[in-house]
């Protein structure tokens, strides 16, 4: 799982601008207004190859402002979910009250904290520095993220603090995930999976706000099933408990080696289930799609047919995903999971022998030749696997550029048709050979 790294600091600070000058985008609002980042912000970033997950924040204050509690609580909890905490303090203005509110609420985070003394840009605030020794969180280091000064210093003492990466233990369980929109039935269906109320249900959309870890046992395998909270649509989030959530959506996916994406029957699609199947996408995760509450639907000979015909062309990225029909409250047809769970399973899994992949490989090249692209015809020479976890293979070829999308579409397929991938993305990486 990747580490978290949160920015906090009193108002107009400039945050957002750090924000946006470590991710190497304008991702979050910059304005001169106190306040304009009231919800909480994130985005994958890397420093000398450490990736990690960096959060902005609103600004804490003591004086009574517009949202104040609010903001607050969306910083305490990025602090809370946080591996190591910057604050971010404004070094014309020197120390202020706020600044000491916030230091002693990082005090009791009893997290590793990086001091950054924003926009020392000018050689005559320098000395300002120095105060902010008084606030007994370390050095200071000097930034001034709007030109990009010191950024690396500050990265260099970030990623040093993080936490030690312990090895994996002995759990040979196989981890699945639970994800999809809130009051799709998420927390139904792990119930139902488990036969044992051991998650709060409520027709309260957004109940589950954690990931929940449940080892059990089924049909002679053991399972850990992780329920998270859901993913709420995009303009609602705001002031409130969804970033927090998305982000244990998403460590969630990152631990699992099947998610289920949960969809509603009664309701149909909406754009945040697509949302949630394309950090599915991204994290290159096994995935079977579950369409729940179809207890609710009025069918016929056709009707799992029409709804498999309409998924497919909504999530035409997760064409490999096998689709499952239940109802979790009625507890009907939850057991057919587990067989494309195991077999997702394996597929994420599984090596392919070189040599019978080669043979496959020459069969689809001869059955379908390649043709001309970018005024050049590509060549190819081999294919290996280089990883799992999704499976991924290396094809050798005189010159990428010559290779049409469409191709190596082909060529994926015919991989999934012949070694039976069932369930998992594939990877495939064109690499040049003279």
């Amino acid at each position: 799982m990747l580490s978290k790294v949160a920015i906090v600091g009193r108002p107009n600070t400039g945050k957002s601008t750090l924000f946006n000058r470590i991710i190497g985008s304008r991702l979050s609002i910059t304005d001169d207004t106190p306040g304009v980042t009231r919800d909480r912000i994130y985005a994958r970033a890397e420093w000398l190859g450490h990736e990690f997950n960096l959060i902005d924040t609103g600004g804490i204050e003591i004086k009574d402002a517009p949202f104040r509690t609010e903001i607050q609580a969306q910083a305490e909890i990025a602090m809370e979910e946080a591996d190591v905490i910057i604050m971010c303090c404004d070094g014309r203005a020197g120390v202020t009250d706020d600044d000491i509110y916030v230091s002693k609420l990082l005090y009791k985070s009893k997290k590793p904290v990086v001091l950054a003394v924003n926009k020392i840009d000018d050689s005559k605030y320098i000395d300002n520095t120095y105060e902010f020794y008084s606030l007994g969180l370390g050095d200071p280091i000097v930034i001034a993220s709007l030109h990009g000064v010191g950024i690396g210093d500050l990265l260099d003492k970030v990623v040093a603090s993080f936490p030690v990466k312990r090895e994996a233990g002995e759990d040979t369980s196989i981890k699945f995930s639970v994800v999809g929109r809130p009051n799709v039935g998420k927390s139904s269906l792990v119930n139902a999976i488990l036969n044992n109320n051991r998650v709060i249900v409520s027709n309260i959309a957004g109940t589950t706000t954690d990931a929940i870890d449940t080892p059990f046992k089924a049909y002679g395998k053991d399972y850990t099933v992780i329920d998270t909270a859901g993913l709420r649509k995009r303009g609602k989030i705001y002031e409130d408990l969804e970033k927090y959530m998305v982000l244990r959506t998403i460590d969630a996916i990152e631990r699992s080696e099947v998610v289920l994406l949960v969809l509603d029957a009664s309701e149909g699609f909406i754009d945040q289930d697509k949302h949630a199947a394309q950090y599915i996408d991204e994290y290159n995760r096994p995935c079977i799609i579950v369409v729940n509450k179809w207890d609710t639907v009025e069918k016929d000979s056709n009707a799992m047919a029409e709804w498999t015909k309409r998924i497919r062309a909504e999530f035409k990225f997760l064409d490999y995903a096998p689709i499952v029909f239940l109802s979790a409250l009625e507890n009907t047809r939850v057991q057919t999971l587990f067989e494309p769970i195991n077999q997702a399973y394996e597929a994420y899994h599984k090596r392919v022998s070189t040599s019978i992949l080669n043979d496959v490989f020459t069969d689809a090249l001869a059955m379908f030749p390649p043709s001309e692209f970018h005024n050049g015809k590509p060549k190819f020479f081999y294919i290996s696997q280089v990883g799992v976890e999704p499976p991924t293979f290396a094809i050798f070829v005189n010159e990428p550029y010559y290779v049409h999308f469409s191709y190596v579409r082909y060529l994926e397929n015919q991989i999934r048709k012949n070694f039976n991938f069932y369930g998992t993305p594939v990877k495939l990486e064109l690499r040049k050979r003279d």
